[in-house]
């Protein structure tokens, strides 16, 4: 089914627009601290977070507002789930490096949880089933494998032959204790934390070098600091480490829509391509919102950007009885 929609406003992210604007200070001395982190995002808060935690003096520098670039246009699942990851990195890299991996995740899973938990962060976090989906045979051996390799690393994996979504499939794999949560309400805890363990959140403050130890801005200031993390999506600075000849920019699409009925619990993702992301989000007066999220190319080489969202929307009006489309975002990640 195809419903030609015309999108008359701008892109806007729910994440961003549910939330309280943020309004830290631009930095205007020169100062001194244990740790200087560039990057305002998820691994840049969550950094300074836990060292400030630990009773270190840290200061964010960030050269718009935080948690307004790839953070706040994420589709925000905490899941050890991608694709068929582990029985490549077993195959690839070695058991004991899988485990590491999926060690990783399922640790940073767990630490968010109980960071929401103990400082009564309300960001909608909620545990929840991830489920990889194939409506093909030629992808259930790769389920299969999958499943056998999670399951040797420790993870809750199952399969499953059916999924309680109106898509008729082969067959799907289920990984238990997975998680989503609202990115933006979560970090924003962690800021005003920041703040509280006498660290530094600086806005507006765009960093165009780093000389020895020290980050300095394009005003001209500077923050003196034994370590300096790099937490800038694409790395600003780059060291040595020819990131520009390694990197790539893969942008994903995303609707948040209203549908007639309830969204079922979990989430969902294909195995085939196009890819088709699946989750809810809950809204206020016991309403809700469903991520529709995929269409994902090379940045700079995909199709005009209404006929990805377009892509989108028919593939929500095959599954569901979709009554409005109030949200719409892309974001872009480092390959």
């Amino acid at each position: 089914m195809s419903c030609k929609i015309d999108f008359p406003d701008k892109p806007n992210s729910y994440w961003i627009t549910s939330s309280k604007p943020t309004n830290f200070p631009e930095l205007k001395d020169n100062i001194t601290v244990d740790v200087a982190v560039i990057g305002g995002g998820i691994a840049g808060i969550s950094s300074a977070y836990l060292l400030s935690q630990a009773g270190l003096k840290v200061a964010v520098i960030e050269a718009n507002h935080i948690l307004h670039g790839t953070t706040g246009h994420t589709t925000a699942k905490l899941t050890s789930q991608h694709s068929f990851i582990y029985a490549k990195l077993i195959k690839e890299q070695g058991e004991e490096l899988a485990r590491q991996y999926a060690k990783a995740n399922d640790t940073a899973i767990h630490t968010i949880a109980k960071i929401a938990a103990e400082n009564k962060i309300d960001c909608d976090f909620i545990w929840q089933p991830a489920h990889l989906y194939t409506s093909q045979d030629k992808y259930l051996k790769e389920i299969e494998d999958e499943i056998i390799a999670a399951r040797s690393l420790g993870i809750k994996a199952d399969f499953v032959e059916a999924i309680n979504l109106p898509i008729t499939i082969k067959g799907a794999m289920r990984f238990s204790e997975q998680a989503q949560y609202h990115p933006v309400k979560f970090l924003r805890g962690l800021s005003n934390l920041i703040i509280k363990n006498a660290s530094h959140i600086y806005e507006n403050t765009e960093a165009i070098q780093i000389l020895d130890n020290e980050v300095i801005s394009r005003q001209g200031y500077r923050v003196k600091a034994d370590k300096i993390i790099i937490a800038t999506h694409y790395p600003f600075f780059d060291g040595g480490g020819f990131f520009f000849s390694k990197i790539y920019q893969d942008r994903t699409y995303i609707l948040g829509i209203t549908i007639d009925g309830d969204f079922p619990e979990g989430y969902y993702i294909n195995a085939e391509t196009p890819t088709r992301s699946l989750r809810s989000q809950p809204l206020e007066k016991d309403k809700e919102l469903v991520l529709v999220a995929g269409e994902h190319h090379k940045s700079g080489q995909g199709q005009d950007t209404d006929t990805h969202y377009q892509n989108l929307l028919n593939f929500a009006h095959e599954t569901f009885k979709v009554t409005d489309v109030p949200y719409r975002w892309s974001t872009q990640d480092c390959m």
